[in-house]
């Protein structure tokens, strides 16, 4: 496990939201990106979470009043299955482009079968 400070995740965080292509960027809605030291005790080892609804699922009235998905990354997991600051900034980067998708309305097979599982 690296040892890296919460404040260097969260530039590798914001790094991996600055590889997100433009025109994807300005097409989330109402979403925002945190980041936790630990996943939730049922699925330690979870390096990602999306929770809200997905952009494909939302009907005409939708945000009215609505609180704003919620992208999590977590760093203590990420940071057990990383050998250097390299590999957490691509692992980072995969993990954010996975939970963005999940926003999307793009599914964990679809996901898989793209390569971004």
């Amino acid at each position: 496990m690296i040892d890296m400070s919460r404040e260097d995740f969260e530039d590798a965080v914001r790094d991996g939201l600055d590889r997100i292509p433009d025109e994807l960027a300005a097409r989330m809605d109402n979403v925002v990106v945190l980041v936790e030291d630990d996943a939730p005790a049922d699925d330690p080892e979870l390096l990602g979470l999306y929770e809200g609804v997905p952009l494909t699922e939302r009907g005409e009235f939708w945000a009215a009043g609505s609180l704003p998905d919620r992208i999590t990354i977590f760093r203590r997991p990420t940071l057990a299955i990383c050998e250097d600051r390299d590999e957490v900034a691509e692992e980072v980067a995969v993990t954010v482009v996975h939970e963005i998708a999940h926003h999307f309305g793009i599914d964990d097979e679809r996901l898989h079968e793209l390569g971004w599982a």
